[in-house]
């Protein structure tokens, strides 16, 4: 009795990776070694379609198809954007002509009107309005 295996026909990108990898074997010197953009070529459909399907429709194997998939994996990592900036503090003024207003939420207020004097401590001036210390 014989069994009839029907095969799917392989996904287009599949086919395609194949035809480059021919096209390399047919031009390739002996001894030389897959290319770096074919294995992610091959890393990216065999993510897709399965290592051992893609390693026997590429002729590679599939242990080194995955080895290579971890490797191109802690490579290619994102590029994530840092949640923290630090800026240089800027330069110390010395005297400045300038008006500071602070208001509590009982009521309180406090005006300073500076004329070319060094600014104050603006967190300790703003405890006094708001806590109601002096």
């Amino acid at each position: 009795m014989t069994t009839k295996v029907s095969l799917a026909p392989a996904p287009r990108d599949l086919q395609a990776v194949h035809q480059q990898f021919e096209q390399w074997r047919r031009t390739r010197r002996p001894g030389t070694l897959i290319p770096a953009p074919l294995w992610a070529a091959a890393v990216a459909v065999g993510r897709r379609h399965g290592w051992n399907r893609t390693a026997g429709a590429l002729h590679l194997d599939a242990h080194k198809l995955r080895l290579m998939a971890g490797a191109t994996a802690s490579v290619q990592r994102p590029v994530v954007p840092p949640a923290f900036i630090e800026l240089p503090a800027a330069p110390p003024v010395h005297g400045c002509d300038c008006t500071v207003e602070l208001e509590s939420p009982r009521g309180g207020r406090l005006r300073v009107a500076l004329r070319g004097a060094a600014p104050p401590d603006l967190v300790a001036l703003s405890r006094v309005v708001w806590d109601g210390g002096a």
